[in-house]
């Protein structure tokens, strides 16, 4: 099985002769900008790396035709998500596989930690897992797709869901994380910011300049 950072060319090769080099560039670059956020997600939803990689490519497969049979291509991050959304959920009822989060810290230029740092991010860590376990299936995917960057309006459409709800969903999740982050017994970690769970806290809270019934 070919890995995510291979994946460009095969789809590449199965966009030629078919349409002109602009949609093949535009997918391209697309696939380029989300791939790795949507893999993620599709891997948040319990599914195998190898099944995320094959729903991933797929999902851009689809953008091409989308695009080639002149369909609207307002909004094509929700689009790419939901489509990705909607894959995944049919691979995994095929396989039958409970839901997972993927926390996989990113790279950090930050130094090692020390033991006993490391053994205090870890711990946190595992409550913070805990705390995604126990949310329900809409609450944790919410949260999932809100730490990839979409908006509540995009999230919604994604899950079908209103923007009010996505709201609501947020507010709660985040609440219950952010006692749990801020907790002295689970100190904070020594580079903030690792892993999908902690982007996620400090994604899913609007901007200032953010109001969520209108993103």
């Amino acid at each position: 099985m070919r890995n995510l950072e291979a994946a460009a060319v095969p789809v590449a090769a199965r966009f030629t002769g078919h349409v002109t080099g602009e949609i093949e560039s535009e997918v391209i670059g697309l696939f380029d900008q989300h791939r790795h956020r949507l893999l993620r997600y599709i891997l948040s939803l319990g599914l195998s790396r190898q099944d995320g990689e094959e729903i991933t490519q797929e999902v851009f497969l689809q953008l091409f035709r989308h695009l080639r049979l002149g369909r609207p291509r307002d909004n094509l991050q929700g689009w790419i998500f939901r489509v990705g959304h909607n894959l995944a959920l049919k691979q995994r009822r095929l396989r039958q596989r409970a839901p997972l989060w993927a926390d996989t810290p990113e790279q950090s230029s930050a130094p090692a930690a020390g033991p006993e740092t490391a053994a205090a991010d870890a711990e946190r860590r595992r409550h913070l897992l805990a705390a995604v376990g126990a949310l329900s299936p809409r609450d944790r995917r919410c949260l999932a797709l809100r730490a990839e960057g979409l908006h509540y309006r995009e999230i919604g459409r994604v899950l079908g869901i209103s923007v009010g709800s996505v709201s609501n969903s947020l507010a709660r999740t985040v609440g219950r994380l952010m006692h749990i982050y801020s907790s002295a017994e689970c100190p904070r970690p020594s580079y903030p910011g690792s892993g999908p769970i902690v982007r996620a806290i400090s994604g899913a809270r609007p901007s200032p300049t953010e109001n969520p019934s209108c993103v």
